[in-house]
């Protein structure tokens, strides 16, 4: 029983399992957002650009 629970405490698989799911959730949330703020920026562009072609 002792050599199963020193195996599961050298055991370092499922650590790395969760180092690379946060940081997959990481690179999730940066692309999201700079998604969010360009997808704004070119909204704002473009309705710039209708109001000045219908003469606003």
């Amino acid at each position: 029983m002792a050599n199963l629970f020193a195996r599961f405490l050298k055991d370092e698989s499922g650590a790395t399992a969760i180092e690379y799911g946060l940081l997959a959730a990481l690179i999730a949330v940066a692309i999201i957002g700079g998604a969010t703020t360009l997808g704004g920026n070119i909204n704002a562009k473009l309705t710039s650009v209708a109001g000045s072609i219908a003469g606003n």
